[in-house]
């Protein structure tokens, strides 16, 4: 016998079949793993493993009419052939499964149907994680991948163990809802209480003073929470819709992260256990300790094995044994559940294809082939974006993985279309690629010229985000997002072995001294003036300083994410900060940024901007000067880059509180 041979006669002689870790147990005992190795690849303790293992040996005994262990599993049975009841019983199992009406994969596996194929370890390593204080899980995998059938199954094991659960989609929600972070958060409560049955008191917790956020908390934690008296599952799916709402998405998935770590000390929230769906990374700008997707058990669902599919053929009636019909099916689809539960659909169906896999494969990407009606949805998606269409063209046609914009590279990735090899993407699989090859080619013929002034209307969209109307200065949010990458570029290089030498990266901020007073003795036309002729003394100095280096801060992350709208390289970025702010930053030591801000400081002196202000006295001179402070770090991989701006504006603070016109060294 085979060991195919003999967990057939087992699934078919035992009381509701094999759970996933009973079949593992016997796969893993034939191949003469010890249960040490067993319960580590189970994600499970070895005294459970034996346990279920004991009962396994009890029941093959009892079915074989002689003693079976582990020790003598495999040596008592591969020696034995089947004999005639044991295949009119394999026969019988196989056709019981056929005559069972076929379901059209559409949707989550129902928790009834015999047609969900278990990825050990995944669900029990899942249902064992929301038993635990405070347990939280993140499921990551496109569109069609099973996170939704696998969602149902993480809630009926919480159902039948007497938990409470809630379920939320956020395709269910309005547009209206995601206007800002209020809004969604009120929604997000009074959902959650109506799944519970708890009626809505938000007016009674939710305090404009504290804001939406700490109010969603005090709701949870002093009404839901503590109303419960078991713990509460919930299950957040399609959290990606939240992604396309950045500025709501830098609220909301920290929010979820700080209960996550109040769960840690605080009994209450310890009752609560989250549930993450998502189809992408995450491209947001936010610390990585910030992110509710580096939290609990991460699980990434993988496309099926070659196992599996010979398992789902099996279920369908279908005798793939060899594998070589498996092996077919995945050269063509990848091992994409939806399309191979399609194809077994078909080939098992009553459509004209019964049996004939060839024809299937060969008719795949063909408007005739069974998979037209789910192309042609991506395709009239892709055809609304031309941008999104161009970039995807950009990746089939690559004999390489391709470097994608991050927002581009996370809705095809969320679709389904692509996947990472690093940080580049490839095609998915030989279906999308032979099916889009055609498809896209004739579509971008038509809309290429749209999509050219699309990207145009697109650069000055980023453009009027990210500079400055009065002073031509990129803003401070795009600042923000320079020093992000700028840090982490700097500890790759660094982790690499790549940086020719040791450099810090400094930081300047230039604050014009008792400016409000200015503003408001001589006017905004007057300060707007004063304004742009301190903007032209500090960028000069740094113009000065970039052709005086070969080094170039910005590199192809930021290019992609600001559309390359202040130059493509910079040794030097000069920002405005605030409103009476500027801030530099480039990568020199700290003598020499000293150096520099004393240049600046003086320049600025020689403007000889006059500012004389009746009744007011200890001016550190007649004219307009700045206080400038300094920072100068090492970027280090356990030191966020907020640590450089704080200790320059401590420097800052200490050259205003010794008399203004100074430099301070933080």
């Amino acid at each position: 016998m085979t060991i195919e041979e003999v967990l057939l006669l087992v699934k078919a002689s035992f009381p509701n079949g094999l759970t996933p870790l009973q079949e593992l147990v016997l796969r893993s005992s034939w191949e003469g793993k010890t249960y040490t190795n067993i319960a580590l690849e189970a994600h499970y303790g070895e005294e459970r493993v034996r346990k279920v293992a004991s009962g396994l040996w009890q029941f093959l005994s009892d079915l074989w009419q002689e003693p079976i262990q582990k020790s003598n599993f495999r040596q008592s049975l591969e020696g034995r052939t089947l004999n005639k009841k044991e295949s009119q019983i394999i026969a019988e199992f196989r056709r019981s499964d056929t005559v069972v009406s076929l379901e059209f994969p559409n949707g989550p596996v129902s928790l009834d149907s015999r047609f969900y194929i278990y990825r050990p370890p995944t669900e029990e390593i899942a249902c064992s994680e929301i038993t635990e204080s405070g347990g939280a899980i993140c499921i990551k995998a496109p569109k069609k991948m099973g996170k939704s059938s696998l969602l149902l199954r993480i809630v009926a094991h919480a159902n039948s163990i007497g938990y409470r659960t809630v379920s939320l989609d956020f395709q269910q929600a309005d547009t209206a809802i995601f206007v800002n972070i209020d809004k969604l958060l009120r929604w997000f409560c009074a959902n959650v209480s109506r799944e519970l049955g708890i009626s809505t008191e938000l007016d009674s917790y939710w305090n404009q003073d504290m804001g939406s956020k700490i109010s969603c908390s005090i709701y949870f934690q002093n009404y839901l929470l503590t109303n419960l008296k078991n713990p509460l599952v919930l299950v957040l799916n399609e959290v990606d819709i939240i992604l396309e709402y950045p500025e709501i998405a830098r609220d909301f998935l920290p929010l979820l992260r700080s209960w996550y770590e109040q769960a840690k000390s605080n009994e209450t929230w310890q009752k609560l256990r989250l549930v993450v769906a998502h189809s992408s990374e995450i491209i947001i700008p936010m610390r990585f300790n910030n992110s509710p997707f580096s939290i609990g058990l991460p699980i990434k669902l993988q496309p099926f094995n070659k196992q599996q599919i010979i398992d789902l053929a099996q279920l369908h009636g279908l005798d793939w044994q060899s594998g070589q019909e498996a092996e077919s099916l995945m050269a063509m689809v990848g091992g994409h559940p939806y399309l191979v539960r399609l194809a077994l659909y078909y080939l098992v169906g009553k459509g004209g294809l019964e049996g004939n896999l060839q024809k299937l494969l060969q008719q795949a990407h063909t408007e005739s082939g069974i998979y037209d009606a789910y192309l042609r949805q991506y395709l009239l998606l892709l055809r609304q974006q031309p941008e999104l269409a161009a970039a995807f063209y950009e990746v089939i046609t690559s004999t390489t993985p391709v470097k994608l914009e991050p927002l581009t590279q996370q809705r095809l990735q969320s679709l389904g279309l692509i996947h990472l090899e690093g940080e580049r993407a490839v095609t998915s699989c030989e279906l999308f690629r032979l099916y889009f090859l055609h498809q896209l080619d004739f579509s971008l013929k038509k809309t290429i010229t749209r999509v050219e002034a699309l990207e145009r209307e697109n650069q000055q969209l980023r453009l009027r985000s990210n500079l400055d109307e009065l002073t031509q200065l990129p803003t401070r949010r795009y600042f923000n997002t320079y020093l992000q990458i700028e840090w982490q570029r700097y500890i790759n290089e660094s982790e690499k072995g790549t940086l020719s030498e040791v450099v810090p990266l400094s930081l300047i901020i230039c604050d014009i001294d008792y400016f409000k007073i200015y503003n408001k003795t001589y006017g905004e036309v007057a300060g707007d003036e004063c304004l742009s002729q301190i903007a032209t003394v500090i960028q000069n100095m740094a113009n000065q300083l970039a052709n005086n280096t070969n080094d170039s801060i910005v590199g192809e992350q930021l290019e992609e994410l600001t559309g390359d709208i202040f130059g493509k390289r910079q040794s030097v970025l000069v920002a405005r900060y605030s409103g009476e702010e500027f801030a530099i930053l480039t990568r020199v030591d700290a003598v020499t940024a000293v150096s520099i801000a004393e240049k600046i400081r003086a320049n600025v002196k020689e403007l000889a901007i006059l500012c004389d202000y009746p009744g007011i006295g200890g001016l550190p001179a007649n004219v307009l000067t700045v206080s400038i402070g300094v920072s100068s770090i090492i970027p280090q991989a356990d030191a966020e880059p907020e640590s450089i701006i704080i200790a320059a504006e401590k420097a800052l603070n200490l050259a205003k509180r010794r008399g203004r016109d100074k430099v301070v060294l933080g």
